[in-house]
């Protein structure tokens, strides 16, 4: 298996077991500790706990059912792109828009760095259109 093909397969694991699942052990073998979240908020804590925390004190709560939907990975060297879409239902506060107990659809980017098999930065486009469009 090349370098890509390994980042690819891991990226798809987080998206699964960490993103859907909550796992923090998977979070624990695939993040470095030294990993740093360069879409978080300017002043927010953008290391490997608040990440973790991240997923479940805002995702999990806002979306509790979120599914990962993969549409396009491109690998190269040690970066991997992602265009996902998170499929859920929104029944929590997300960025201080109220749960609407609606199904959302949600775009995303991802760029990620990996170095020996572990995440070590990362970078995120979110659109919330739709999130917006059924919480009004």
């Amino acid at each position: 298996m090349t370098e890509q093909e390994l980042n690819k397969t891991i990226v798809r694991r987080f998206n699964h077991e960490v993103l859907e699942q909550e796992s923090f052990t998977a979070f624990q073998e695939i993040v470095s500790r030294g990993f740093i979240n360069h879409t978080a908020p300017a002043g927010v804590d953008n290391g490997f706990q608040a990440t973790f925390d991240f997923i479940g004190q805002v995702m999990k709560k806002a979306f509790p059912d979120l599914k990962v939907e993969i549409k396009d990975m491109v690998a190269e060297g040690n970066k991997v792109f992602t265009y996902k879409l998170f499929h859920a239902t929104h029944t929590g506060d997300f960025m201080g828009i109220k749960g609407s107990g609606k199904q959302v659809v949600m775009p995303v980017m991802d760029i990620i760095y990996l170095k020996g098999g572990m995440y070590t930065d990362h970078w995120s486009i979110r659109d919330i259109q739709d999130v917006l469009k059924k919480a009004l």
